[in-house]
Parts: C-alpha cells; sequence; structure tokens
C-alpha cells in the first residue's frame, strides 16, 4: 500500500504539460538564465524584519505599507548611504489593499526615497517575498542596477470581505433601476443570504483549478507519503522549541525590528509562538481539512499572520562606493512548477535543480529553511528526497537524494510556530538562513518554499 501512494505521487508530479522532470533538467526560467551568462557577483548586505503578528479575528494594527516602514526605516537608517542613493524598490505582497495599489511604491516614497525612485510590486503567493530578492539578484546580475532595495510584505489580518455574486447582480441591477416601480421590484429580489459575505482569505488559499485549498494539499502529499497524525504534531512541537530558544537565546537580535502601532503599543516578538505547548495539546486538536480523518490541524499548520521583511542587495562596485561589508553572496535560484495538488513537494524540485546545476551533493549543503507551510509537506518533502523512485523518476537523480539531518533543517523554527505572512515569508527565509549560518559559522545553504498554484522556489547563498 505504502508503494503505491508513493508510485501515486511520482505519476502526479510528472502528470502536468510542463512536468517536474523537466523542470529539473533545465526547463526552468533561470536554469537556462545562469547557464548563459555567468552574471556580476550579487550580494546581500542587510536585513531586517518585523515581528510576525497572529490574526486575530479583526483587521491588525499595521497595514501592508505600514509593516513594510515599520522594519523598512530602521533597516535604511543604519545604512551609509541615503534612501535616495538606492536604484529601485521591490516589493512580495499578496493581498494588496485598495488604500495601497502598487504598495512597493507608497512604501518607497514613505521610506523618503524620493518621488524620482522608481518601485514595483510583485506577486507569486507565497514566493513573492523570494521573487523581490530573486528579481534583484538578476538585475544586479545583470548590470542593470547596483544597489536594490527588496521585500516582502502582507497584512492577512486586512483580507477583505467579498459580497457574493449573486449580490453583487443585485446591487447592480437595483443600480440601473430607472423607475420606483424597478426599485421595488428590485427590492422584491433581495435576500438574506446575499448578505453573507465570502471570506477573501479563504478563497484566496484555495486553488482556482483543482478547488483543493492549501491543508487539502498538504492532506494528500501527507497521506501519498504515510506521513502520521503524531509525527506532524511532534514536527510542530519542535518548531515552538526552536523559535522559543532563539528568542530567548537572542539569536533573532537585528534581524527582528520592533514595531510601533498608531495608538502606542510596542510589538517587539513574534507573538505566535507557544513555549508551553506539548503532544497532549497537539493532539486534542481535530483536523481542520479533511475531517473526521485528516491529520493536518490549526496546530501542524502554519499561521495566519502579518508582517514585512526587507534586504539589502549590491553589486562589487556599490559595496566600494559606499564601503559596505556583506553577510553573503547570492549563487543561484530556481523557480519550479507541478500539479497544484501536490504544490507541497515543489521545494523538492527546484532544490534539487539549483544543486544538480551547481554539481553540488546533499553534504554541500550546510544549513536548509524549508518553509513550514505545514508539518505534513515539510516531512512529505524531506521523505521524498529519500524514496528512490521519486528521486529517480522526478528529480532525475540517479538515486536517492538522501536524508537531510533535522539539526540543518529550521534550526529557529519556522512558520508554524512563527506565521506565514505570505507575501513576506520567502524573504524571511533568505535572510534568516543568512543569519543563521553566520552564527553557527557555516558556508553555504539553501532557502526554499512551496507555492500555491503548484510552483516553488529555492535560492543558494553562501556567506561571505
Amino acid at each position: 500500500m505504502a508503494q503505491a501512494r508513493k508510485s501515486a505521487a511520482t505519476a502526479k508530479a510528472k502528470s502536468p504539460t510542463r512536468t517536474a522532470r523537466k523542470t529539473t533538467t533545465g526547463r526552468s526560467r533561470n536554469a537556462n538564465q545562469t547557464a548563459a551568462s555567468s552574471g556580476r557577483p550579487v550580494y546581500l548586505i542587510d536585513g531586517a524584519r518585523t515581528p510576525f503578528l497572529r490574526a486575530r479575528s479583526k483587521p491588525g494594527p499595521f497595514t501592508p505599507v505600514d509593516l513594510a516602514v515599520q522594519c523598512g526605516r530602521p533597516l535604511l537608517t543604519r545604512q551609509p548611504f541615503s534612501p535616495d542613493e538606492l536604484d529601485t524598490v521591490i516589493l512580495g505582497c499578496v493581498n494588496v489593499i485598495a488604500d495601497e495599489m502598487n504598495p512597493a511604491r507608497v512604501a518607497a516614497l514613505r521610506l523618503g526615497m524620493g518621488a524620482a525612485m522608481t518601485a514595483l510590486t510583485v506577486q507569486i503567493n507565497c514566493g513573492s517575498g523570494m521573487q523581490s530578492i530573486d528579481t534583484a539578484f538578476r538585475t544586479i546580475e545583470a548590470g542593470k542596477a547596483d544597489l536594490i532595495f527588496a521585500g516582502g510584505t502582507e497584512a492577512l489580518s486586512h483580507a477583505p470581505l467579498v459580497l457574493r455574486k449573486q449580490a453583487v447582480e443585485w446591487f447592480s441591477h437595483f443600480a440601473t433601476a430607472k423607475t420606483a416601480w424597478e426599485r421595488t421590484a428590485a427590492l422584491a429580489g433581495l435576500r438574506p443570504e446575499m448578505a453573507k459575505p465570502v471570506i477573501g482569505l479563504e478563497r484566496g488559499l484555495t486553488d482556482p483549478i483543482t478547488e483543493l485549498n492549501m491543508g487539502q494539499t498538504a492532506e494528500v502529499i501527507g497521506h501519498l507519503f504515510g506521513i502520521t497524525r503524531e509525527a506532524a504534531d511532534a514536527y510542530a512541537l519542535q518548531s515552538h522549541q526552536r523559535l522559543a530558544r532563539a528568542q530567548n537565546n537572542g539569536f533573532l537580535k537585528g534581524e527582528v525590528i520592533p514595531a510601533v502601532a498608531r495608538d502606542g503599543v510596542l510589538y517587539d516578538h513574534d507573538d505566535g509562538v507557544r513555549p508551553d505547548t506539548s503532544m497532549g495539546k497537539l493532539a486534542n486538536l481535530s483536523p481542520v481539512f479533511e475531517k473526521p480523518y485528516g491529520s493536518v490541524t490549526a496546530g501542524n499548520s502554519s499561521q495566519i499572520t502579518d508582517g514585512a521583511c526587507w534586504a539589502v542587495l549590491a553589486s562589487e562596485q556599490a559595496m566600494k562606493k559606499h564601503r559596505l561589508t556583506p553577510l553573503a553572496r547570492i549563487i543561484d535560484s530556481e523557480w519550479s512548477a507541478l500539479d497544484p495538488s501536490i504544490m507541497g513537494l515543489a521545494p523538492t524540485l527546484c532544490s534539487t535543480g539549483i544543486m544538480k546545476r551547481r554539481d553540488l551533493s546533499r553534504e554541500d549543503i550546510d544549513l536548509w529553511e524549508l518553509n513550514e507551510a505545514f508539518a505534513a509537506q515539510v516531512l512529505a518533502c524531506l521523505a521524498a528526497w529519500e524514496d528512490e523512485e521519486y528521486c529517480r523518476n522526478v528529480l532525475g537523480l540517479d538515486g536517492v537524494f538522501g536524508h537531510i539531518d533535522r539539526d540543518r533543517l529550521n534550526v529557529d523554527g519556522g512558520a508554524i510556530s512563527l506565521g506565514h505572512p505570505v507575501g513576506t515569508s520567502g524573504n524571511r527565509l533568505v535572510l534568516h538562513l543568512v543569519n543563521a549560518m553566520r552564527r553557527l559559522g557555516l558556508k553555504r545553504g539553501i532557502a526554499t518554499e512551496c507555492i500555491g498554484g503548484g510552483q516553488g522556489g529555492a535560492m543558494l547563498l553562501e556567506v561571505a
């Protein structure tokens, strides 16, 4: 039965028109770009983020741009260059609110970069924050810029409530009624259920092709690779323990910058961590997406949160001009795609693609940051890398990729304990990977994540 499930996973991963195998054998976007040009070296100079704040059934204290400004201003203040000396601003954001169209530009202006500063917002669901870094990386590598501010921001608590289609049609009909009789007739068509809004975030986290929400895709791959509820809960417990340890030991100092709301309330830490949780408490939670027998619960899933993160990227010329000291060099990046119903396996594709192109083995990667969308999803990726059929037929390897030591993976916790503001997480993964490698005296690491809609992103960095 287990072998049949794994074979199903392999078949599903190979099934799309642009198959996983194609993605990992040079047909992804960045693979050909890297092969065609050596490019200029690009360095990550500095970065910082806000605390990640749990959504609590009402709009939080910060909008997406508020968050971007809260960590962007102090980060820019500690740089030896002025904000208007940046070449451009790139910001990932998924749930853009109506008052902040193109939040990158709004943030740039609020950060004092001047009216002449160009700014663009990028959106690739969960990969948006990493996409901003990758776009900056490729732009500098190609010689089109020297100094870029790349970030991600998200305020999921501000996700809108949306009118149902039936209600929209009714309002349209009523608005175009010209006579009293027509308006009376339109009013007669009003139904109480029209007043019930659609939760925008719920629809946004549901794939429009497969009609599976993200939690259901985690259930799918968890089943395919035999991930048990107990294993998922144990992983979630470890995530909370690791983040609590990182907070208590000051590992996040300088990376997390306190945010102050308009009412004067100070937010100085990620508030989703539950250091007092236990296997017993986690076991008491009911499945959320596949009741009653599923294994994905609120306790072993990423949290809905608000937060922002920025990174400063520079060329060697900019480093010399401004006397900058780099934290790390960005070596390569990769984007992959597969069937949306198994989107959680995408990190195995893009990460393996980079390593094959760079002739790196598993032992060459000192540290991993793999976004914790769901515990079952992370564990399924680890299991896929240890499955010979999957590695041969999907990843194009000669044998199994092998076991990733948990001491090398998400060493300070992840989205299960600190949250997953979707437009921000990829940016945080890259920044924290660099900071963790430097703290631990390590050299090379990969940050990777699955992306709703059936995609994945990965970035390879080396400590400078």
